[in-house]
């Protein structure tokens, strides 16, 4: 994988860059829709392509515990399997092992050479390692691969975080040498920093992690309960350290106004829930990045759409009071809309912000998200 920078801001770290990868090109900053197991929620894959996305990602665990790496490798890979002709970045899948791989009576476990966790699906006990997670992620024929890491919850002890630091910093290291004997023409492998919201740990991790030889950077344990204000520190704590040749991930983040915030501290790649979830809760982002709820009696009999300012297919057909109706009714189409809607918010959003950057006024047009 090669990357590129073009351009970069003179008043903050925000930047345009190129991501070549075997499955096209991706413009920087980008935002990825998540595609857990193989699809984004509700939406066909010629709809997500419709909406101008890139690169979407899967998931490790969810795709391994169902249907498997194997069975979809003998379909042709992920790509071919689930017709997407973009690229795909896996997590790990090392987060959903800790958060849904136990119950009370079985709780996951991590030891130096990995995770011990049981299928939320039916009990099974399961196994990570830092070698396993590549070698599912290169079954699936992914594109990006992440490496296993060890995401402490919020609040964690300063004991558990050195410990989170000390195993992401090992299982990095066996990654990086388990990935120089795979030798996979193409494919980019990326580190993740980890830390909770002690600056001094950000940086130690950073330091850890960004001396192997990864072809990208990510910031992981971030939103995960902590709030913005600490989520904005974590970052802030190591932006202006980060590689600049190398591309900048900031995992599981977050709400339109987040994006813009972030790409001002040099961050390149986005993913989040939220445009398709809050879809699903009936909520919907307006051009303004305030967010609604379509269950408010106030839109029972909107004749408007979403946005009257949005070019998307639903805001062009579509009245608040008929998707009210749809969301309350329980018809599908409603959540369709809405995740269409959203994710168009979003990934409109990173076309501006592309453009704005290239033309030198990212601070000024954004400048009310980054006071």
């Amino acid at each position: 994988m090669i990357f590129e920078v073009s351009r970069t801001s003179s008043r903050s770290l925000a930047r345009i860059g190129v991501l070549q990868s075997d499955h096209g090109e991706v413009a920087t900053p980008v935002f990825m829709p998540l595609a857990t197991s193989g699809a984004v929620k509700t939406l066909s894959g010629w709809e997500v392509e419709e909406l101008g996305a890139q690169i979407v990602l899967g998931n490790t665990y969810h795709l391994h515990l169902r249907p498997g790496e194997k069975l979809i490798a003998c379909q042709g890979g992920l790509h071919r399997w689930m017709s997407w002709n973009g690229a795909i970045l896996t997590d790990s899948g090392g987060f959903q092992a800790f958060s849904l791989g136990e119950s009370r009576a079985k709780k996951a476990k991590t030891d130096e050479d990995g995770v011990t966790f049981y299928s939320h699906l039916d009990g099974r006990q399961l196994r990570f390692t830092s070698e396993s997670v590549l070698d599912i992620q290169l079954s699936l024929g992914s594109d990006i691969v992440m490496v296993l890491d060890d995401c402490p919850p919020y609040p964690a002890s300063r004991k558990r975080l050195d410990m989170a630091l000390s195993r992401t910093a090992h299982w990095a290291e066996q990654s990086i040498s388990y990935w120089r004997r795979k030798r996979r023409k193409g494919k980019a492998i990326f580190g993740i920093v980890q830390g909770g919201v002690i600056a001094q740990l950000r940086r130690r991790s950073l330091q850890q992690i960004q001396q192997l030889p990864f072809d990208g950077l990510a910031i992981g344990g971030v939103s995960v309960g902590e709030g913005k204000a600490k989520m904005e520190e974590s970052v802030e704590a190591i932006a202006s350290e980060l590689d600049p040749n190398r591309p900048h991930y900031l995992m599981g983040v977050g709400e339109p106004v987040d994006l813009i915030r972030m790409v001002a501290r040099g961050i390149d790649m986005f993913d989040c829930v939220l445009p398709t979830r809050l879809a699903r809760h009936g909520s919907f982002w307006d051009w303004d990045f305030v967010r609604h709820n379509l269950s408010q009696a106030r839109f029972k009999a909107d004749k408007r759409p979403l946005d009257e300012r949005c070019r998307c297919r639903y805001c062009q057909r579509y009245s608040r009071s008929y998707l009210a109706h749809l969301l309350s009714s329980g018809e599908v189409l409603g959540i369709r809309a809405l995740s269409y809607h959203n994710l168009f918010v979003y990934l409109e959003l990173m076309k501006k912000i592309r453009l704005c950057i290239a033309e030198g006024s990212f601070e000024r047009t954004f400048h009310r998200h980054l006071s």
